[in-house]
């Protein structure tokens, strides 16, 4: 299975929602493209919140030197992100794929996040409430339902039933689970997760 992580902003959870994914299924990580914070990287950031010992992070694809969008950071560093350079890892495990920012992200003056979605992928969309979340929301899982991707959420902080409730009704994307606001987020919490989300990424 392969599992293509994004959000409806930035700043919603993916990461953390990535560990605790790969920690349920034991899966191979891989975030295609970084941009900035390259010392402690998503990457770094999973391997250091998971506890099995299967999972293999697999290297960037392209590793910005600036936090801000793919596309504005590789002009800074003098390149131009190319689809063709970013190739899948080869693994016989599961595989987390994580975006960067929100859906529509541009990678290049044509491509976006959504680009690097694959037809074998399924899609877990991470959702924070805030104002607009919910119009965030349901652009986000109808772009990804117009091109006929399985739709998973994962509601990421505090809960909010009528905002929730509204955004599963209108898309009758699969219920994952949630992510509580946690005071810290360290292996035994992505441990915690982890076992509560197994079996519902599994039937996903």
């Amino acid at each position: 299975m392969k599992l293509f992580i994004t959000g409806i902003s930035t700043e919603v959870g993916k990461t953390i929602a990535s560990a605790i994914v790969t920690e349920a299924l034991e899966a191979d990580y891989w975030k295609p493209i970084q941009a900035g914070d390259l010392e402690n990287s998503d990457s770094h950031k999973v391997k250091n919140l998971i506890s099995n010992t299967k999972s293999i992070i697999h290297p960037n694809s392209y590793a910005l030197n600036t936090p801000m969008s793919p596309h504005a950071a590789a002009e800074i560093d003098g390149i131009q992100i190319d689809l063709d350079a970013i190739r899948e890892p080869r693994t016989e495990n599961h595989l987390v794929i994580e975006g960067a920012g929100g859906l529509l992200v541009p990678l290049n003056d044509s491509d976006t996040i959504l680009d690097l979605i694959q037809s074998d992928y399924k899609v877990i969309v991470v959702s924070r409430h805030y104002l607009g979340s919910i119009n965030h929301s349901l652009l986000t899982i109808e772009a990804l339902q117009q091109r006929n991707f399985r739709v998973g959420l994962i509601f990421s902080g505090d809960e909010y039933p009528t905002t929730e409730s509204i955004i599963l009704n209108k898309t009758d994307a699969s219920f994952l689970g949630r992510i509580n606001e946690e005071e810290l987020i360290d292996k035994k919490v992505v441990k915690h997760y982890a076992k509560e989300f197994r079996k519902a990424l599994l039937e996903f």
